[in-house]
């Protein structure tokens, strides 16, 4: 037994070998890559990243490498692009190139009160929700329903899931850990129960479907269906239906109400921010009628404030993975064909050549020196380029609404001293998952 056990491992070692050896070869017939990290048989940069804090090992990988480097996942090239220089080069002077997209592999399978002082956390996903509901479903949910909010829930734990250790890991040594069960398939069956609420709605609205008046974007895309169902190689199917129903309706609700949930939490922390957003609606708005979207240009420190609330909660600080879609030229290097790229955003929107305090939460990094709204390059939230968020003019016109009805209406009260407000994420990985709190709303 001893003996068939050294083997065994004697031939899995000599097989990782080759394997790396091979993938090594292949990378190198076709252009060469930046440099980083040797990586090990199998386990690739196992050793240099910590499954539970990927960012902050590629943020100390780039202080020896520079801006553009790469570190593998396991046998997967992974090419790192690190500032506001680097990634407006690959993501907008090379747009097309690095146009591809990838999918985490944790999501992979899928895609295919009173005063009283209350936990945000579900009240604003539920309101945000709603935006998404009335576009894709064509009607509002009842807060109180339990299948929203069992379905919000749902939507809330596969982000959060998304960004733990264990689904890191997955992430990273998908090629191995794929075939033993692990975290991720909790998060298979969350989503695949969303897709299923989804299917159910897509099964009401074809009883109902009348193409001389769609009602929602559910039936537009039911109605285009129908158009093209001699076509054989049509995207408008049903499976594509449900996912990218789900697809809207997952990144469309909780990236906006994480971002509301950390700007209450910093508004909270420094007051003064939060008492000149007072000021500014009192005198542009009034109490006499809600905020409407025209109200923005008026409006500069509010706007200022919204911003860095974006920008200092960086919700999505390794974007979503990208991919080249040809071999690649780029600062001397060539990228071969279908190389996974992660633009870290975080370091764009803590670059200090274009934000005077980086570290510090500061609405003078949107406002000139006359008090009027400045725009800023470095600013992508919304990551850039061809894959840059298509639901950024909804997302900004609901965070301007939000805001300011609420601001309009209360005073954001903490239930500790603003300086021992802590807001450091509950968890960090592919998002930054807002810390937990309560606070108290008091009538202005």
């Amino acid at each position: 037994m001893e003996l068939a056990g050294t083997v065994t491992l004697f031939l899995v070692i000599y097989l990782s070998c080759l394997v790396i050896i091979s993938a090594k070869k292949k990378i190198a017939r076709k252009g060469t890559l930046p440099p980083g990290p040797t990586p090990l048989p199998l386990i690739g940069n196992f050793l240099q990243i910590k499954s539970g804090k990927i960012l902050q090992s590629l943020l100390k990988l780039r202080e020896k490498y520079g801006p553009v480097f790469t570190v593998y996942f396991g046998t997967r090239p992974i090419v790192v692009l690190c500032g506001h220089d680097a990634v407006k080069e690959a993501l907008i002077d090379k747009a097309e190139e690095f146009s591809g997209r990838k999918t985490n592999p944790t999501l992979e399978r899928t895609f295919q009160g009173h005063e009283k002082p209350f936990d945000p956390t579900y009240y604003l996903s539920r309101a945000v929700a709603n935006v998404i509901c009335s576009i894709v479903f064509g009607d509002r949910f009842d807060y109180k329903d339990k299948e929203f909010q069992s379905l919000l829930e749902m939507i809330y734990n596969t982000f959060k899931e998304t960004s733990t250790a264990r689904a890191q890991l997955y992430d990273m040594y998908v090629e191995v850990l794929k075939y033993f069960p692990g975290p991720e398939t909790k998060i298979y069956n969350m989503l695949d129960n969303m897709r299923v609420f989804i299917a159910k709605r897509v099964k009401e609205n074809q009883k109902t479907l009348d193409p001389n008046s769609p009602r929602d974007f559910i039936d537009c895309f039911l109605i285009q269906m129908e158009k093209e169902k001699d076509n054989p190689s049509s995207e408008f199917n049903i499976k594509n239906l449900e996912l990218t129903t789900l697809n809207l309706f997952f990144g469309g609700t909780e990236t906006v109400s994480s971002t509301l949930r950390y700007g209450f939490l910093l508004l909270m922390k420094y007051p003064d921010v939060q008492a000149k957003m007072h000021e500014e609606i009192d005198q542009v708005i009034g109490q006499n009628r809600v905020p409407n979207i025209e109200d923005r240009s008026q409006m500069p420190y509010v706007d200022a404030v919204i911003h860095e609330v974006q920008r200092v909660s960086d919700l999505l600080p390794m974007d979503v993975p990208h991919s080249v879609i040809r071999d690649t030229e780029f600062r001397g290097y060539i990228i071969p064909k279908g190389t996974e790229i992660y633009p870290l955003l975080n370091t764009v929107l803590n670059d200090p050549t274009k934000f005077d305090t980086p570290d510090a939460f500061n609405p003078g990094h949107f406002l000139d020196e006359d008090g009027r709204f400045k725009k800023n390059d470095a600013f992508v939230p919304f990551s850039s380029g061809k894959r840059i968020c298509l639901g950024e003019a909804l997302a900004r016109m609901e965070l301007f609404l939000f805001f300011t009805t609420i601001l309009q209406r209360f005073r954001l009260k903490p239930l500790q001293a603003p300086q021992d407000i802590d807001t450091t994420p509950q968890e960090s990985g592919v998002a930054n998952i807002p810390p937990l709190y309560q606070l108290s709303v008091i009538p202005r």
